[in-house]
């Protein structure tokens, strides 16, 4: 089984990105750092005690990678947008064989200090347009979030909407469990997510 472990929030820039949060939950996000292996940087903010909330957008200042960038950032959103979200493991080996082929491999990525893999797809695409989640292995103890300041956050829910929701839970449910995540019926693939703030229950989309 795997843990939740953050969502993502992809923008056509980081500042669009920071306003949208700002604007939906109360809070500007602190800065995390850079990607050189994807050309992105983004900003992060712990959720309770071992998640949290990414908001990256492409780098302007970064070489342009050698492959496709992930969360489909090679063709950045009109707006800003709650795009997708990752659940952890610890043994990515064990795991990685039984997920879908659409999830990619588990690529070996750092930043400063910070190691870890990630199931990214190799044309970056988000997997069942972002309601499949990616996997990410911590190879950092302790993990990134438990080291982030208490910005008084958390996750309450995350909505999932899918046009096939038996099927997308049907891949789901060997892999994950959490009474926080649910998924139901929608037109098009959709990510919502209800965090508690300082100032009471805000939806984040």
């Amino acid at each position: 089984m795997t843990e939740f472990d953050h969502i993502v929030v992809i923008a056509p820039d980081l500042a669009s990105g920071l306003d949208h949060v700002e604007a939906q939950i109360g809070l500007r996000l602190p800065p995390g750092g850079a990607h050189p292996l994807m050309g992105t940087h983004n900003h992060l903010v712990r959720l309770g005690a071992a998640a949290f909330l990414e908001v990256i957008a492409v780098d302007p200042a970064a070489a342009p990678p050698a492959r496709p960038r992930w969360f489909t950032l090679d063709t950045p959103p009109a707006a800003p947008r709650l795009a997708h979200w990752v659940v952890r493991t610890d043994d990515m080996a064990a795991l990685h064989p039984r997920l879908p082929r659409a999830s990619g491999p588990a690529l070996p990525v750092s930043r400063g200090a910070l190691s870890w893999l990630l199931t990214v797809p190799e044309d970056g695409a988000l997997p069942e347009g972002g309601t499949f989640p990616s996997v990410i292995e911590w190879r950092t103890d302790p993990l990134p979030p438990r080291a982030m300041p208490d910005a008084g956050l958390d996750l309450l829910r995350l909505d999932i909407g899918h046009p096939e929701p038996a099927r997308l839970s049907a891949r789901l449910d060997p892999l994950f469990s959490d009474p926080r995540v649910v998924v139901a019926a929608a037109p098009a693939p959709s990510l919502a997510a209800l965090v508690a703030t300082p100032g009471g229950p805000k939806w984040l989309h």
